[in-house]
Parts: structure tokens; C-alpha cells; sequence
């Protein structure tokens, strides 16, 4: 699990529990803590240490020079984070290693594989993150999806098509090289899951949060459970934190 850096008085790394939980109770999965501070991670010799790789949200975004981007929009970025997640996210998938995403980590593989990223999202669409919204208010905003037939989602559910939470700044606006699209958002089009498999591993990220009701929702238990499919039941695993 590849932390954030939380900015404070003192910086301080930090992860969100609600991602820890369903991993261990529907993944079967052991969590293991990574720093998101370069001289302190040696993504070569992670590499032979972890089954899988889960790349989480978070409050901050992928800075725009990781994409090409001529300038950042104004909010938060941790470019600590952007550079341990993209090395350590190569690496796994070059090893045949599988990883995973949600929010932020979906934004970072998409990069990762070549593509772009837009803050030009319709209000109505999503609903990103101010330092005013109180935690729990955080996701109570929904939006439909609709799955693409003869996904790896799609097979995991009789549901097609799926009402999600939104809570993000950017989204996908070119989807990286050889990536199948899994999930897109009902009003605009906009590409709300992808997969791959390059070299062996499995490849998966979705931009809402399951980790958020996956005590409620058999589709976000799902989610967890493709995980733990694709690890074994006993897994180390590594993971990227979040808001």
C-alpha cells in the first residue's frame, strides 16, 4: 500500500482505512504500508516482495507534466506520490504482476500507459473534494455507468449498468495505448474503467470509489473479489492511499 503525503505542519504519511478493510475481508489480502517518499523506496526490490499493487484515490491530483499538460489546474498535487506509483506501477506489470486502481490509481495507470488527463469535467458529473465537506458527505453523489459487455466487470455482475459515486478533479481525456475500456459514464461518455493484461499480470482501475459501500454493494464486493481472484486468498499486497 503506497501511502500519500498529507501537508501539514509536519508531513506525515497517510492512508485511508476504508481501503484497508476490504481488501483483508474480501480479498483475502495482507496489507503492507509503502512510503510515497522516492529515496525511501527502492521499487526494484518491492517488486519481488509484493503479489499486487492497488493504487487508491486521494485528495491530490497527477501533476500535469506527467502527461504533457501545459499547465496544472489550481488544487493540490503530490509529485512524491506520482513518481513512486508510476515506477513501482511499471515495474509490477513488467514483472507480470497484477495491479489495481481506483480514482487517483486510475488516472495514474492511464498515464502510465500513455494517455492524458482533463480537468474539464461537467459539475453534474462528478463532484471533486473541498476542505470544507465534511467525510461523510464525501460520496452521496451518484452518477450511472453503464458496464461494456464481455468485460471483467461486466462478468461479475447481471447489472449492466451501475450507479456509482463521483468524487474527483480530473478524468480521462486520451485512454492510454492498449487498454480496454470496462465502464462509461451514462451522461457523457466519459471512460469510468478500464483493463489490460500486457505481460501476464491483470490490469484493473475504475474512477469511483467501491471501497466506500462495499459492505452494501455486491458490485463493489466484486471489485474486491476480482482482486483476491487474481492474487490468491493469502497475498501480500501492496497499495496506494487516499483522501
Amino acid at each position: 500500500m503506497l501511502c500519500c503525503n498529507e501537508v501539514s505542519e509536519r508531513p506525515i504519511q497517510a492512508v485511508a482505512t476504508r481501503f484497508i478493510e476490504p481488501l483483508a475481508n474480501y480479498a483475502g489480502a495482507t496489507v503492507v504500508l509503502i512510503p510515497a517518499v522516492v529515496h525511501a523506496c527502492d521499487a526494484a526490490a518491492l517488486v519481488g516482495r509484493l503479489d499486487g499493487l492497488l493504487l487508491t484515490g486521494s485528495r491530490s491530483n497527477v501533476a500535469g507534466s506527467r502527461y504533457g499538460a501545459a499547465r496544472d489546474a489550481e488544487t493540490l498535487l503530490d509529485e512524491q506520490r506520482d513518481e513512486v506509483a508510476l515506477d513501482l506501477a511499471g515495474r509490477m506489470i513488467e514483472a507480470g504482476r497484477s495491479v489495481f486502481g481506483i480514482c487517483r490509481g486510475l488516472q495514474e495507470l492511464n498515464v502510465l500507459f500513455g494517455g492524458t488527463l482533463t480537468d474539464a469535467l461537467r459539475d453534474d458529473h462528478h463532484r471533486a473534494i473541498h476542505d470544507e465537506t465534511r467525510y461523510e458527505d464525501l460520496f452521496d453523489h451518484y452518477h450511472d455507468v453503464e458496464l461494456v459487455a464481455g468485460g471483467v466487470l461486466s462478468a461479475t455482475t447481471v447489472e449492466q449498468r451501475l450507479s456509482v459515486n463521483s468524487v474527483h478533479r480530473q478524468g480521462i481525456d486520451r485512454l492510454g495505448a492498449g487498454l480496454q475500456v470496462e465502464a462509461l459514464a451514462a451522461d457523457d461518455g466519459l471512460v469510468e474503467a478500464f483493463s489490460a493484461r500486457p505481460c501476464g499480470g491483470d490490469v484493473l482501475a475504475v474512477q469511483w470509489h467501491p471501497e466506500w459501500d462495499a459492505g452494501r454493494s455486491p458490485a463493489s464486493r466484486a471489485f474486491f473479489g476480482l482482486i483476491g481472484k487474481s492474487l490468491g486468498t493469502r497475498s501480500t499486497f501492496g497499495h496506494a492511499s487516499s483522501p
